[in-house]
């Protein structure tokens, strides 16, 4: 019996379309995987490209999880270790994991300017990332970070599509930003500064993950491996400063590297492989999850407690990211 990890579900000319076609597609596909949900087959007549099955999407589940766990440990460091240091500890530990695990310095004969491009850009981008997230949940609550990291997307994509059903879900997401960040704005204007940009950061994430899992799941977590690698180069002359304290005491220092395992090598060996057996298009649908995994995690793990003008900004954010979809579904195409 083929296994479902062994091919590639979904056809890469879709991560061409436009976002209203991969969202349709994904709803189908998001249908299809539920008990009773389509023709419980894996294929379609007609030599369409077969369901990506329910795997991809415990792969998501699993990375906003940690995505967000790796995260709260991270947050009871502070107390002992800067933010930025917390950063290092995450990307630096993660970076040798990786490196130990894939050896991506392998591929590097066969890389052309584009991947060279490609994973410098990914490395880039995840230091910035994780050094503005680490500063942004320093000042604010885990779940406000969390509903504010996925708006760009769906507002990039409403801003694409002149849908008025689009523009409802855009206004939506929109007022649940104002419920979110109008309490603690006055307050906490830079924490808010470096969650926004946090969630510019995201985007470009979400996209060069997607480029970098093209080829596969094996290849993209190999390109993810090296650009953690540029990534702690990047981010060393920044953040290694205020991680020396840690090195004083060595349970400091597990914890950081338990950080980088629950934030950065689960989180994206998951997503790549997701991303390598979905459209972006699910990935849209399915980011109004995490906004409710870092409030549920803000508040078991580290005591968080949320206004109910916050919670409902949340919600408001989550229905605006779940309504943005064409109000006319879309076959899939072969």
């Amino acid at each position: 019996m083929t296994s479902p990890l062994s091919h590639l579900p979904i056809d890469p000319g879709d991560r061409f379309d436009s976002d209203a076609i991969q969202t349709a597609r994904a709803a189908g596909n998001i249908w299809a995987c539920l008990p009773g949900g389509g023709s419980g087959r894996t294929g379609a007549p007609g030599g369409a490209p077969p369901t990506p099955g329910i795997a991809p999407y415990l792969y998501f589940l699993i990375s906003g999880i940690f995505h967000y766990l790796g995260p709260a440990f991270a947050t009871l460091l502070f107390a002992a270790v800067a933010p930025l240091g917390v950063a290092w500890l995450r990307i630096a530990s993660a970076a040798v994991i990786f490196a130990a695990w894939r050896r991506p310095w392998r591929r590097l004969k066969g890389m052309t300017r584009q991947d060279i491009l490609l994973t410098g850009g990914l490395g880039l981008v995840l230091a910035a990332m994780n050094a503005c997230f680490y500063l942004a949940i320093a000042r604010l609550p885990l779940a406000s970070v969390g509903a504010i990291e996925f708006l760009g997307p769906i507002a990039v994509a409403a801003a694409g599509i002149r849908d008025r059903r689009n523009w409802v879900a855009l206004l939506i997401a929109a007022a649940g930003v104002y419920l979110l960040t109008g309490i603690r704005l006055p307050q906490e204007p830079v924490g808010y500064l470096f969650a926004f940009a946090n969630c510019g950061l995201f985007m470009a994430y979400l996209v060069l993950g997607h480029r970098a899992a093209a080829a596969g799941s094996a290849a993209g977590i190999d390109r993810v491996a090296a650009a953690m690698l540029i990534a702690a180069i990047v981010a060393t002359p920044f953040c290694l400063a205020p991680a020396l304290p840690a090195f004083a005491v060595p349970m400091l220092v597990l914890a950081g590297i338990g950080v980088g395992i629950a934030s950065s090598v689960i989180p994206y060996v998951t997503d790549q492989l997701a991303m390598a057996r979905l459209p972006r298009g699910t990935f849209a649908l399915m980011l109004a999850l995490l906004p409710a995994m870092a409030a549920v995690i803000g508040v078991l793990i580290l005591g968080q407690r949320l206004w109910p003008s916050e919670f409902s900004g949340i919600a408001m954010i989550a229905a605006g990211v779940a309504l943005h979809r064409p109000a006319r579904p879309i076959a899939p195409q072969p």
